[in-house]
């Protein structure tokens, strides 16, 4: 029986597993619960619907105070989750970035706020928003042939989701803006030595290493995880005005000619061609610096009188 179509068996914490989605499953089993991107053939892109998915399925998890974490990963063995779905983000501009921007902080918001610890179980690609994704887990493990990085600059999009806010504290200032400046991507087994993640293991242990860490926390004090999650959590809550800055940023972002040429580049396989708006910008700049020249910036009357005289 699929995960997402699992039948409630009795009670209120049995009747909260009963949950139909489309784009995720969601599983609790043995005091934990399994939130899978079902998106294999995207790479686990996700929509707006996905974040709309793993935000309820997540949320469930305080129905039930048995459950001791959560694992959220990706369908398959490609992908933990290569980021926005570029054909929901092509439709996004100033008028309705809400409407996805909101969607992605309140999934943020939902991990970072559940009573439970939230580990990321990644297996290949975990790039752009999906390394964000795993930014906000409290835990991330990763297989041998996982790959973490940020993409924005790349395709014309922000990493302003937890990218910008968080890597400086996982990896240090500097390599943060190589992370995102230069599109650096890094292996499982580099991440883990500078810090980006937990652990690196060969593929075929992730699942069994992951259910390790859940096992181990089977036997500590439900209150003093919750607790703890809070203090950890106390310093980077205060970025809270960062990140409501950052959507501010990004929605300025969606639509924008270069958020689209990036977006259709990568959709064609072809190299994204940024180089046209420097060069308009210059073009647009020059003419501006001429017009001060020749005082375009002063009312017609005055430059007439100036003329004159």
């Amino acid at each position: 029986m699929p995960a997402s179509r699992k039948k409630a068996t009795a009670g209120p914490a049995a009747k909260s597993a009963a949950r139909n989605y489309r784009d995720i499953l969601y599983e609790a089993r043995d005091q934990v619960a399994w939130v899978t991107i079902n998106r294999p053939r995207v790479l686990n892109a996700f929509r707006e619907q996905t974040l709309d998915e793993m935000t309820d399925a997540l949320k469930a998890t305080r129905e039930d105070p048995t459950i001791v974490c959560a694992v959220v990963t990706g369908a398959g063995d490609k992908a933990f989750s290569a980021g926005g779905d570029f054909y929901a983000m092509k439709r996004l501009n100033f008028t309705n970035a809400g409407m996805w921007n909101d969607r992605m902080l309140g999934l943020a918001m939902t991990i970072r706020g559940l009573p439970i610890p939230v580990i990321a179980m990644v297996n290949g690609w975990c790039m752009g928003g999906g390394h964000e994704l795993a930014l906000w887990c409290d835990l991330v493990i990763a297989s041998e042939n996982a790959v973490l990085g940020q993409t924005g600059a790349k395709v014309g999009a922000c990493p302003t989701v937890g990218a910008t806010q968080y890597l400086p504290r996982l990896v240090g200032e500097r390599l943060a803006r190589e992370m995102i400046f230069c599109a650096r991507r890094f292996g499982a087994k580099e991440a883990a030595e500078i810090g980006l993640i937990n652990k690196c293991v060969p593929q075929k242990d992730l699942r069994a290493e992951t259910l390790k860490w859940c096992e181990t926390m089977k036997g500590h004090s439900a209150l003093t995880l919750r607790m703890t999650k809070r203090s950890l959590n106390f310093e980077s809550d205060n970025l809270y005005a960062s990140w409501q800055h950052g959507m501010e940023l990004l929605a300025h972002v969606w639509g924008s000619e270069e958020a689209r040429e990036g977006m259709n580049a990568f959709l064609a396989g072809r190299p994204a061609n940024f180089q046209k708006f420097r060069q308009r910008a210059r073009r647009e700049l020059d003419e501006y610096l001429r017009g001060l020249e020749r005082n375009l910036n002063e009312p017609p009357a005055m430059r007439k009188k100036a003329k004159q005289s």
